[in-house]
């Protein structure tokens, strides 16, 4: 069949030098050393014991030939924590009964009893003598899911195969954090500030929210604001109180108030404040020109492999996935440039990451034309992959953050 958009004396032509790439191909094939340009003395550990797959694209054509500096992509089974991956515990919350060893919540008759009665002791469940006044502490930890992965055994116990490309044309990495505007005036500043300190002379439990209650109303009732006359002092705290509602319900604010008696309005000490941090994208365009029938399929393993990692699994008899229940989590992929087998000395590191989009567009020429095999002339291959976890300062210095701009 002729290719579309071909003539026929064109394509006679074609298919002669095709044949003969192919014949050239496949004899060098059955002479050269081991796929990847290696001698069975220096081949890799992962080739020689044969436990895992390499696919490699270009395929080298002799020793000789360099194929530049790569993308590494390394796939890896998602190994989910065994419960979560965070643990809180708290601190001088629970007594210790001495006879029974029952650990039961220390309360706020125990805290009052504490505060009236010297006779009276409490030892918390982590030996600590509890006073009246003894805060419940909070102690966090948390694993994020690159070090989950990294622990008992490393990586190379989840690999499943390795993936080597030509180094995308178009680099970049994108690290960003959220920040936001922030207000508080100075009547919100007063309200929180009266309540800190009532709270604080009440110790815990429901006294210390009814105190803080109790002050935020005497301040929204009685508050004096300065350089205001009687009148718009009454509609302020009128208005702070909740007293001031309209006909339709809605209540009037005491900055509409302010504005309206005096022309000013209530200073919202305006400022930005971080809010929390962003997860990297990377997208790479990979373009695949195969030129023998082994980098045909070569190239066709590859784009099966990708397709079939970033699929969730329904047959996983262990967690009950194959009910239709559950769905298991797809595979998550370690990147990494490598300039001659090593990582590169300037660009930038990944954490682990999932491949979360793919496209592949086998008319990347222009139009439909194929070897006689089927096999497109010329295919691009669209992948796009986020990071499973935040970057911190701390990361960079970690080993892992490679030698050269870090993250």
């Amino acid at each position: 069949m002729i290719p579309a958009g071909g003539d026929k004396s064109f394509y006679d032509s074609f298919k002669k030098t095709e044949a003969a790439a192919f014949r050239k191909a496949e004899a060098h094939q059955a002479n050269k050393a081991p796929q990847g340009g290696t001698d069975k003395k220096n081949e890799s550990p992962l080739r020689r014991k044969g436990k895992k797959k390499l696919y490699t694209y270009p395929i080298p054509q002799g020793p000789s030939e360099r194929t530049g500096d790569r993308l590494q992509i390394k796939c890896l089974q998602y190994e989910p924590p065994k419960t979560t991956n965070m643990s809180i515990t708290t601190k001088n919350a629970f007594k210790k009964d001495p006879n029974t060893n029952e650990l039961t919540l220390i309360d706020m008759d125990d805290r009052k009893r504490l505060k009236n009665d010297d006779k009276f002791s409490i030892v918390s469940s982590d030996g600590t003598n509890i006073k009246h006044d003894t805060p419940i502490g909070i102690e966090f930890s948390a694993t994020d899911a690159n070090s989950r992965l990294r622990q008992s055994g490393g990586l190379d116990r989840l690999l499943k195969y390795i993936v080597e490309l030509p180094i995308p044309q178009e680099l970049s990495d994108s690290n960003s954090v959220t920040w936001g505007e922030d207000r508080i005036n100075a009547l919100e500043m007063a309200a929180l500030e009266v309540a800190q300190r009532a709270m604080a002379s009440e110790g815990f439990g429901e006294g210390a929210r009814k105190a803080a209650t109790l002050a935020v109303t005497a301040l929204n009732t009685g508050i004096d604001i300065p350089n205001l006359n009687s009148d718009t002092q009454g509609a302020v705290r009128a208005a702070l109180s909740g007293a001031a509602v309209g006909a339709l319900g809605s209540n009037v604010s005491a900055s509409s108030v302010i504005s309206r008696s005096t022309g000013q309005i209530l200073n919202n000490n305006l400022e930005l404040l971080f809010q929390g941090v962003n997860l990297r994208s990377f997208p790479f365009s990979i373009t695949f020109s195969p030129r023998s029938r082994q980098e045909s399929t070569m190239v066709k393993d590859i784009i099966r492999r990708l397709k079939q990692s970033m699929a969730p699994k329904t047959g996983d008899l262990a967690a009950g996935a194959n009910t239709g229940i559950f769905l298991k989590s797809p595979d998550v992929f370690q990147l990494r440039y490598l300039k001659d087998g090593h990582d590169h000395p300037f660009l930038n590191s990944f954490k682990l990451a999932a491949l979360t989009g793919m496209t592949v567009n086998y008319t990347n020429a222009g139009t439909y034309t194929s070897y006689e095999d089927g096999t497109p002339v010329n295919i691009r291959m669209n992948l796009t992959f986020k990071e499973l976890n935040p970057i911190y300062a701390e990361d960079y210095a970690s080993e892992s953050s490679g030698p050269g701009v870090g993250y």
